[in-house]
């Protein structure tokens, strides 16, 4: 079996500018680190082959410096990785990332299943695990919270709606986005990440000549939105406090209520 989970590094810091004229992140001079739920996807895979003597393939779009978060996943137990690195990607939307993402699996070929975290905290858009599987046209399942059975042709799995929890069946090949109640991702092995670091286990480079898409269908120029301004908004909280006894406040914001919006008049 071949399990594909895909590993964003995003900016460790609640400090983050956005770029004015392009609305996207100023990631120079920020630490980063791996996507907090992509670690979760991570442990999945690596039990899955503890227990089944699958390979795992950890994936990431992004700069060179993402090699770091591929490092930390084969330290946990992935058996390599590739990183689609390119000008070309920079400034992608969703549309255009998970497409780049979906050419770069199929570039690899065999595999079976593909897991991914539900959601980026750089973006928190939630997107790009559906994204991806419709682009390869494959079975998906999202917010999984327990994964119960896998086998090379069928996986089940327990996911959290709205009013609770769903089982279903997948067929493979199928994507998986993960929530953190999933499980607890392990830390690193030593000896994993210093061969990470060396030739025994090398990540692969490709750039976008390498999985066949042309520059104008990705990064910024094959992006369908594009943010037009961004801006702090400026919050001003204004107060007034209403004196007299209880039943006299009572009706003070009653009137207040009564002006402000007929909709809340009506409730009372």
């Amino acid at each position: 079996m071949n399990i594909i989970v895909l590993v964003k590094q995003v900016p460790n810091t609640t400090k983050v500018k956005l770029d004015p004229k392009t609305g996207n992140l100023i990631r120079e001079g920020l630490e980063s680190i791996v996507n907090p739920d992509d670690l979760h996807a991570i442990e999945a895979a690596v039990r899955i082959k503890e227990e089944t003597s699958a390979k795992v393939t950890a994936l990431s779009m992004g700069p060179p410096q993402a090699v770091d978060a591929l490092t930390q996943a084969l330290g946990m137990g992935a058996d390599k990785a590739i990183l689609l690195c390119d000008r070309a990607f920079a400034g992608a939307d969703t549309w255009a990332t998970s497409l780049t993402l979906s050419r770069g699996i199929e570039k690899i070929g065999d595999y079976d299943l593909i897991i991914c975290g539900h959601q980026a905290i750089d973006g928190d858009t939630a997107q790009i695990g559906p994204q991806v599987a419709d682009w390869l046209n494959i079975t998906q399942a999202t917010y999984v919270n327990r994964i119960e059975k896998v086998t090379k042709k069928e996986i089940v799995v327990k996911r959290r709606i709205e009013e609770g929890f769903e089982r279903i069946s997948c067929q493979t090949p199928a994507l998986l986005t993960v929530i953190k109640d999933l499980n607890e991702p392990r830390y690193a092995h030593m000896e994993k990440l210093i061969n990470a670091c060396t030739d025994k286990a090398p990540i692969k480079v490709w750039n976008a000549a390498d999985i066949g898409v042309s520059t104008c269908d990705v990064g910024l120029e094959g992006s369908n939105t594009h943010v037009i301004k961004t801006f702090t908004p400026n919050f001003r909280r204004q107060n007034e406090t209403l004196e007299g006894s209880k039943q006299e406040v009572v009706d003070k914001l009653f009137l207040r209520l009564k002006k402000s919006d007929t909709t809340i008049a009506h409730m009372f």
